[in-house]
This record gives structure tokens, C-alpha cells and sequence, in this order.
């Protein structure tokens, strides 16, 4: 018997905004903190993480009660960067053995995140066999806003792709990385949760009870009996990928219904809706056991 893991609650209907990875003038960006928070409240955003480089900007900096601050920071020097997602304690120091990192934000309560793995010159920012290296790090970044005006490519579906393709289980974030205004509003995180406190953000984050958005609104994504519904406002295609990239279906409209199958012998399914322009949704993977 396929049973389907569902990551989305069947009843929860309220939908939060938010954006987990921005700079101030605390290490690289254009933005006091205060400055930070009021442009995103301004945005429509529901929360955010300020993610200064080795440095935890305190929520109470940015003065701002209109919108929900999550502490965190990106580890950055010594290696490859990793946010840590809501911070307890204190910031994980940027030691170089990456898994020590990793542990670290683990054992303090936090989200270790992989940052722009498609970043830099090489698209190498991560070299694939260190991610494949790691373990116990529940996110990867498929789409870092910031990359649009540097080199390599803002989006690292392919990685992760790969990386659940040989059994890996990962959510995919989709953020600014905002350093100054033009970043601003690119790249969200769509969080299915009505209590707006970051405590209850978090934990809908750790259990995948988001969608990945560059403008593309998702309605409902909900599992009856052995099909995946997928409804969208305003998306003109979408396709399911499962294993290592494989396109299984495309439907051209809004809606998309994926029968599962006890012969289909994949380990998962995700979807990419794709609208006007550049603008795109993204699911977490439907993870599929028999």
C-alpha cells in the first residue's frame, strides 16, 4: 500500500509571508534594521529573519511591532554559508568543519539552512559532494534573489532534485537576500499557519507546512485518497517532478491533479507552477512510502 506524506495541513487555510534572509548595515546591507522591517511591513510581509554575517542583530534593534522578527543570522566565514534560523541561545560560530556548524544550530534549537548553492562564477558556492557530505540539515535554498545580479544562478532546484533523488529528505526555501532596496520583495516563503508568532512559524517551517513563491499564489494543496491537488490563483502551467528531476506531468491552467500509484516507484513529487513572466511557486516535496 503507497502511503503519501503530506506536508500541508488538510484544514489550515491562513497563509503568513515572510522572508529569512536579509542584511543590514550590522555587516553588509544598505538598510538600518528599523529601516529593514518597516520596508517589509510596507511589502505586506508577515515576518522576517534579519541574517547578518556572523552577528545576531537583536529583534528589539529594528523597533518595529508590525511584523514578526525571528532572531538568526548566516554563518559565513571559514566556509560555505548556512542561515541559522531562529536563534535561542546564541549565534553558531563559523567554525570551518561545516557539520560541527550544522550540529551546533541543531542543538540550539534552530534551522540550519544551506545558503546559494548555485552561487559564484562556478555555480559551486556548495559543491554538490559536501551537500551530499552533510547530514542533518533540513533546508536548502532553491531560489536566492540576490544571485539575479551576481554571478551563477538564483535558482538550485537541480540540487536539490539531486540530493532527494538519493533519499534525502529536504525542504526548499525561497529568499531576498536582500543587501539593499532593489532586493527587496523577489523571492518568499508562504507559511500555513494563522498564529503569528515566530514559535509557531518555526515549527510549521521544520515541518514543511510552506510554499516557496516569485509571485505565483498557491490556494490549496491538500491529498484525497491517492491524488495530489494542487489549486492556484494565477498559474499558467504546472508540472510534477519527482526523482532527480523527472518530469512526470504537465498541465497547462491552474489546477493540477497527480494520481499516485502503487506502481509508480518514485520517492517523491514536487511542483513548480509557473506564471506570468518569471514568476513561480514552488511546493515541498510530497514524500511517498510503500
Amino acid at each position: 500500500m503507497t502511503r503519501i506524506l503530506n506536508p500541508y495541513s488538510q484544514t489550515e487555510s491562513s497563509w503568513l509571508r515572510g522572508n529569512l534572509h536579509a542584511h543590514t548595515t550590522n555587516s553588509d546591507g544598505d538598510h538600518s534594521p528599523k529601516a529593514l522591517a518597516e520596508a517589509y511591513v510596507k511589502l505586506g510581509y508577515d515576518f522576517l529573519m534579519i541574517s547578518d554575517h556572523d552577528y545576531l542583530t537583536p529583534p528589539e534593534e529594528a523597533d518595529c511591532d508590525e511584523i514578526v522578527l525571528i532572531p538568526g543570522n548566516e554563518v559565513t566565514a571559514a566556509g560555505s554559508h548556512i542561515l541559522q534560523i531562529g536563534v535561542k541561545q546564541d549565534i553558531v560560530p563559523p567554525h570551518p568543519n561545516r557539520q560541527k556548524v550544522i550540529n551546533d544550530i541543531n542543538k540550539d534549537g534552530g534551522i540550519a539552512v544551506v545558503a546559494h548553492p548555485n552561487w559564484e562564477r562556478y555555480f559551486r558556492h556548495w559543491p554538490q559532494e559536501e551537500l551530499e557530505g552533510l547530514v542533518a540539515y533540513p533546508g536548502i535554498e532553491i531560489y536566492n534573489g540576490i544571485t539575479q545580479r551576481h554571478c551563477g544562478n538564483p535558482q538550485a532546484t537541480d540540487r536539490w532534485d539531486r540530493l532527494m533523488g538519493e533519499g534525502r529528505r529536504l525542504w526548499g526555501f525561497a529568499h531576498d537576500d536582500s543587501h539593499a532596496a532593489v532586493d527587496f520583495g523577489i523571492a518568499w516563503n508562504m507559511v500555513q499557519e494563522s498564529r503569528r508568532d515566530a514559535d509557531s512559524i518555526l515549527e510549521a517551517l521544520r515541518e514543511g507546512r510552506f510554499y516557496c513563491s516569485t509571485g505565483v499564489t498557491i490556494n490549496a494543496l491538500y491529498v484525497d485518497h491517492n491524488t495530489i491537488h494542487v489549486e492556484t490563483e494565477d498559474a499558467q502551467c504546472i508540472i510534477a517532478y519527482s526523482d532527480y528531476g523527472h518530469r512526470e506531468m504537465t498541465v497547462d491552467g491552474k489546477t493540477i491533479h497527480f494520481p499516485v500509484h502503487d506502481n509508480n516507484m518514485i520517492q517523491y513529487v514536487r511542483f513548480e507552477c509557473y506564471g506570468w513572466g518569471e514568476q513561480k511557486a514552488w511546493t515541498q516535496p510530497f514524500f511517498i512510502e510503500s
